[in-house]
């Protein structure tokens, strides 16, 4: 689990990626509702000018490892599609480079059995 969530080698299939996504995506929703919602349920303007401090010391601390996770995850993709990780440096690219990476990591299938970056992940 920590070589698919903070390693750079290997290849990850299109599934493993969206499912570890969602996971992170979720765990963010659920972190910051609880410290917002906490607030909230006091009423106190004070503790919610504490809370939005504490949302945003979170952010902070949950900001890292989001992002090490995500590159991981694509470049663990382009791996699978047979590229080297640095084609995540695409999004930087103005106007179509979010939208490339979208796609290429996101919705195309990888090399079918293995290439230099290891074994298919769907190999039985």
């Amino acid at each position: 689990m920590m070589n698919l969530l903070f390693g750079f080698q290997g290849r990850i299939n299109r599934a493993r990626f969206w499912y570890v996504h969602i996971g992170v995506v979720i765990a963010q929703i659920v972190v910051f509702s609880l410290a917002g919602g906490a607030a909230l349920l006091q009423g106190d303007p004070r503790a919610m000018a504490n809370s939005a401090s504490a949302t945003g010391l979170m952010t902070s601390l949950l900001f890292i490892p989001i992002f090490w996770i995500s590159i991981a995850l694509a470049v663990k993709r382009y791996h699978d599609l047979g590229k080297s990780g640095w084609w995540i440096f695409i999004v930087f690219v103005p106007l179509i480079g979010a939208i490339w990476f979208l796609i290429e990591v996101g919705f195309l299938p990888g090399t079918r059995g293995p290439n230099q970056y290891g074994a298919d992940p769907l190999a039985a």
